[in-house]
């Protein structure tokens, strides 16, 4: 076995950089630990800004041959890619659970298998993708998407791999190179990929892998001149600061932020489901930025839906996330759940009342935790958390409840629960969010834009929304005119 190769549950994994289609060591290494126990899972290499410029001039490298390269050809790939995750599930969901802790039924039975089906999914739409010519004045018009080049792609470590393929698999069926950051808590999963992008036949630098600690490595990359689209998912303040350093290059940058998206329950929805919706908001520990964090109820029903949501909340197994019988697995890290702490206890300080939860658990768990009689001012209500924390609030009527859910700084998502349609319509029509579910929960289709409103990102990717970013779009207009005849 390699220095380089580290070892989680029986399956190895490099923890080199991958570029222009090879293994490259770094000076220095950061060290990744597992959120499940605290074991140390392995030194990682360190990538600094010469690295990233390595990765780039890869990128720029491969960018011709793999623009040039047909459609089919490219989608065949990239389907190629889906079979080599699919082949590699088990692994994939073992290295993920022990690097971020999430649940490994779930990476089993839902995130592994999606990655796959979003590779599959850009590749056919890459073939589908077109306009029909149109006519101005009898000239013809023609849409037609070219690559933009190298591809700066950063993401988090929430769902790693699932949101890395959510950002690889457009640019690459759209003709780019990709150069990736994956999050430092959880860099596992993408060196992985790299090696079953290499087996599937993608060819050399047109993807390539950074890893990173702190801020070097993504610095020299958003900043590089020679990249032509930057994807970010994560906070807002870092968001900033790329935004920064793509304006002095004018590069198109995409980003994903945070949210603080509502739950709006109504009296007249069936309340077992609005139960069940709020509950759900713990999925992977409350690591997910589309979370309804803040529960708005109709005051006339709060006392009973405060009552169910308290018994099935209750019922929820924390403990190991490889255990098939765990609902809610670890934190992150460390870091995080002092942040998630501090929120809680500055909140109860301050006058809420935690219906359940309220307090951390041993290790790098916090329970599961409700707070009422807070305000809709207070940093509680108004800052992203970011872990198994919810607040209820109560409304008066419709008017109250969209006011309610509009009034922060976010727009990502919003969830409503209600029995009357014509009331479902009138409310979504009002909210601010990129993505609104009635009487559902994170159901996601490629085809759909998906992004968030004011500080909860920039643009919107999926399906077609994809392709307009990671391409350079030209129209070309024809005279009907000025034809030679080479009969």
């Amino acid at each position: 076995m390699s220095a380089h190769t580290l070892t989680v549950a029986g399956v190895d994994v490099d923890t080199r950089h991958w570029i222009g289609g090879e293994r490259v060591t770094s000076a220095e290494t950061f060290t990744d630990h597992s959120p499940i126990d605290g074991t140390v899972l392995g030194e990682i290499a360190r990538g600094t800004a010469t690295e990233a410029s390595a990765a780039v001039a890869a990128a720029r490298a491969a960018f011709p041959g793999w623009a040039a390269t047909p459609p089919a050809e490219r989608a065949r790939i990239l389907h190629a890619v889906a079979d080599g995750v699919e082949k590699r599930i088990e692994d994939l969901a073992i290295v993920e659970t022990h690097d971020n802790g999430a649940l490994l039924r779930s990476h089993r039975r839902g995130v592994m298998p999606r990655v796959a089906h979003n590779f599959r999914f850009f590749a056919d739409w890459l073939l589908n993708l077109g306009h029909d010519d149109f006519a101005t004045r009898g000239h013809t018009n023609h849409v037609s998407w070219d690559p933009a080049g190298p591809c700066v792609l950063i993401t988090p470590w929430n769902a790693p791999l699932m949101l890395a393929s959510w950002k690889i698999a457009p640019a690459l069926a759209a003709g780019d190179t990709v150069i990736l950051k994956p999050a430092e808590w959880s860099p596992l999963t993408a060196s992985l990929l790299a090696d079953i992008a290499a087996e599937a036949g993608l060819p050399a630098g047109v993807l390539n892998i950074v890893q990173g600690y702190g801020a070097e490595a993504g610095s020299a990359l958003v900043s590089h001149p020679d990249v032509r689209r930057i994807s970010f998912t994560g906070s807002v303040p870092t968001a900033k600061t790329i935004a920064a350093a793509a304006a002095a290059n004018l590069v198109p940058a995409s980003f994903e932020l945070g949210g603080k998206s509502p739950l709006l329950v109504f009296a007249d929805a069936d309340l077992d489901l609005a139960v069940d919706l709020a509950v759900e908001q713990y999925d992977n520990a409350g690591q997910v930025c589309l979370a309804a964090t803040r529960i708005l109820v109709e005051e006339t029903v709060a006392d009973e839906f405060t009552r169910r949501f308290t018994e099935k909340a209750s019922a929820l197994r924390q403990g190991d996330p490889r255990d098939e019988a765990t609902d809610v697995g670890p934190n992150i890290h460390p870091r995080q759940l002092e942040k998630i702490d501090g929120f809680v206890q500055r909140a109860l300080t301050a006058g809420a009342r935690a219906v359940i939860g309220g307090h951390r658990g041993e290790g790098q768990f916090y329970a599961p935790t409700l707070l009422t009689d807070v305000a809709q001012d207070s940093e509680i209500v108004q800052e992203e958390v970011f872990g198994p924390v919810l607040t209820l609030q109560t409304f008066a009527d419709e008017d109250e409840a969209v006011r309610l859910a509009n009034d922060t700084r976010f727009g990502l998502a919003a969830t409503v629960a209600t029995g009357d349609k014509a009331r479902a319509e009138r409310v979504t029509a009002q909210l601010v969010a990129g993505t609104v579910w009635v009487n559902c929960f994170f159901v996601r289709d490629l085809q759909a834009p998906f992004g968030g409103s004011r500080q909860s990102g920039v643009g919107r990717e999926g399906g077609t929304w994809s392709f307009d970013f990671y391409c350079d779009l030209k129209n070309t207009v024809t005279a009907p005119r000025g034809w030679r005849d080479h009969g």
